[in-house]
């Protein structure tokens, strides 16, 4: 799974993607053959303040392998009406061994090539082992200098100046903007520069977005030496010998295990989480869904709690943000499940290590006032009615795509899977109460779950189509996923008749071989495909796309309704096995060793969205992890009965 052989390139080595990433929110990604698609493509996509503003400083390398005075360009642009130069017709080779490596021959010669990223910096290394008789290397970069979200476009603001120094090379095209530093073994460097015209990204295009670009070259270098090496960076000197990664081995987990590093980033002193790439922030709904998976299934507690740490202090009329800005603004308090989540990613991690005076000593006051916010009012209408459900706004759920304002899926009132957060966050911190002696605390939450858990039962169930309301509407019986959530959570709100007969309508209307479908295909407002512009686009997102997050609820809520006998739940478990096992060719079609945000309703499924999504690997690795490696030991307190 670490190899990928390239031989006679064919589309898909044009639509595979790498991914490299610096701990700080910054990457670099391009496709297998080196042909930017994307305008997030790029060599060093640095995080100005990071995990944000991220600017695409470095766009790419043009590279020429001169043998005997012949000249072999090794790179490939898309350009109006041509592929030029070629430079895939001589790559024999791509792998990630962990990182990314090509090989090129031509003409008897052969060119290696590895980049790296060193952790906690702005920084790309880029290697070069060149063999064969009477060889050099000639290398262009070409420079962007911009927001991630745009283009460049040839403009003659541009500071043409190049400072050169000994094995050293900067240059800083804009006011105002980080001076880009080069440290080279080149003999010789040409400081006369270029603009590059007209380049285009063909995954932009399709999205409905700018798609054209030109590039500058400030300078040339030549490489005479069996290796050439490049260290782009936004400090000097850099870090050139960064730390080796683990290897990533075969098979689906350890690809997983990889991958999810890579979402992992600083904010400050502490932790948060990328929710996808190229363009996601760090989203607090995303952070608490993926952190038992990225975190905890990967052994690494230390950081679970500097995220729990990090959120926690930032919660606000007791409220989780939403997501924190690209350009480092003052974070966004607009979800309802965010906080919810929060507390299951608590629960999840006093679960598995056992550090509960860790909870009492920095989170526990902080869920104390969330649960008092809620229930006399915060944000956006968010508050407990008489029934002991939540009520919310609209566009507060995960199903928060507008078109021109607008909400395609509101779900405002009393959305399936906010009463299940909600319930489970009241019995959470019930539990909590009990263990910190806090009897007060323990009766509130208690007498409050349990109005809410008989609400639920009474008016969520629907009798006809064998599964639950996505809302309190009489006019709404569309048959979504959110629902799998009610009897996949710690504790869950679901007898276990209801929960089987759930998953059989689930399993029958959105279950794929990717994750679950937003809406059933009979539904009249089902779209098969995520695709065209972005308001095509937003429209389709959560009305039949498919999310593969979802098959981590889903087989949790499998294998607690299928665990009551070691035989009934070794057969669950070789089932929900195979359900994970239908993700391994896919980490070979988008983004290499990842997993996309999103996958079209309709067969084949293609992938869409981000290439690599926090919580697509996270929920892989949480079910791998608690519900198919060992046997399943449920808290009594955690079931309905």
């Amino acid at each position: 799974m670490n190899v990928m052989t390239v031989s006679n390139p064919s589309d898909a080595d044009f639509q595979s993607e790498w991914l490299e990433t610096n701990g700080i929110g910054g990457f670099a990604s391009s496709t297998v053959t080196g042909m930017n698609t994307r305008r997030y493509h790029g060599l060093l996509m640095a995080a100005t303040k990071p995990p944000a503003g991220r600017m695409l400083l470095l766009s790419k390398l043009e590279e020429t392998l001169i043998v005997n005075g012949q000249r072999f360009d090794l790179s490939t642009n898309q350009f109006h009406d041509s592929l030029h130069p070629r430079g895939y017709q001589y790559l024999t080779e791509f792998r990630l061994d962990p990182t990314p490596v090509w090989s090129w021959e031509a003409s008897g010669a052969r060119v290696v090539k590895t980049l790296t990223m060193p952790q906690g910096e702005n920084t790309v290394v880029i290697t070069y082992e060149i063999t064969g008789p009477d060889c050099s290397l000639e290398i262009r970069p070409l420079i962007a200098f911009r927001d991630f979200h745009s283009t460049t476009h040839a403009n003659e603001a541009l500071d043409h100046t190049v400072t050169v120094e000994p094995a050293l090379a900067s240059v800083q095209p804009y006011e105002g903007l980080p001076r880009l530093f080069f440290s080279h073994n080149a003999d010789d460097l040409n400081p006369t520069g270029y603009w590059y015209y007209g380049f285009e990204y063909e995954r932009e295009k399709e999205r409905g977005l700018d798609f054209t670009e030109d590039l500058y070259n400030p300078f040339t270098l030549h490489f005479s030496g069996s290796k050439a090496t490049i260290t782009a960076s936004t400090q000097s000197p850099a870090t050139t010998n960064p730390p080796p990664e683990p290897p990533m081995g075969p098979g689906l987990i350890p690809a997983l295990t990889r991958a999810a590093s890579q979402f992992i980033v600083n904010r400050g002193e502490l932790k948060s989480v990328i929710a996808g790439y190229h363009w996601f922030g760090d989203w607090g709904r995303d952070t608490m869904i993926s952190l038992p998976g990225l975190t905890l299934a990967t052994g690494r507690p230390e950081v679970a709690r500097n995220i729990l740490l990090a959120f926690a202090g930032v919660v606000d009329k007791g409220m989780l943000p939403n997501r924190f800005p690209d350009s480092g603004e003052a974070p966004e308090y607009n979800t309802v499940d965010a906080t919810l989540w929060f507390f299951e990613a608590i629960r999840s991690y006093a679960h598995h290590t056992g550090d509960l005076a860790f909870v009492r000593e920095h989170l526990y006051k902080t869920l104390q006032e969330i649960v008092d916010w809620h229930i006399r009012g915060t944000r956006f209408n968010i508050h407990v009615d008489e029934n002991g459900l939540l009520i919310c706004g609209e566009g507060l759920t995960w199903m928060d795509a507008r078109v021109d304002s607008r909400c395609i899926t509101g779900r405002s009132g009393k959305p399936v899977e906010i009463q299940a957060l909600w319930y489970n966050a009241l019995r959470i911190l019930q539990t909590f109460a009990k263990a910190f002696d806090d009897a007060a605390t323990q009766k509130q939450t208690g007498e409050l779950a349990d109005r809410a858990l008989r609400s639920f039962n009474k008016t969520f169930w629907n009798e006809q189509a064998d599964c639950l309301y996505d809302t309190i509407d009489p006019d709404d019986s569309a048959i979504r996923p959110s629902q799998v959530i009610a009897a996949s959570l710690h504790h869950i709100m679901l007898p276990l008749d209801r929960t089987t007969r759930m998953l059989t309508t689930v399993e029958r209307e959105l279950l794929t071989p990717v994750g679950l479908r937003t809406l059933s295909p009979q539904d009249s407002c089902y779209c098969p495909r995520y695709e065209g512009g972005p308001t095509q686009r937003d429209a389709a997102y959560h009305q039949g796309t498919v999310w593969p997050w979802l098959i981590g609820p889903f087989i949790t809520a499998y294998m607690k309704a299928n665990g009551g006998s070691p035989g009934a739940r070794d057969a669950a478990r070789h089932r929900a096995q195979g359900w994970l096992d239908n993700f391994i060719p896919h980490l070979r079609e988008a983004g290499l060793g990842q997993v996309s945000e999103i996958f079209d309703g309709d067969a084949p499924h293609t992938p869409r969205g981000c290439i690599a999504q926090a919580w697509s690997v996270a929920e892989l690795l949480r079910v791998a992890f608690e519900d198919l490696s060992e046997d399943l030991t449920e808290d009594p307190d955690a079931q309905t009965k």
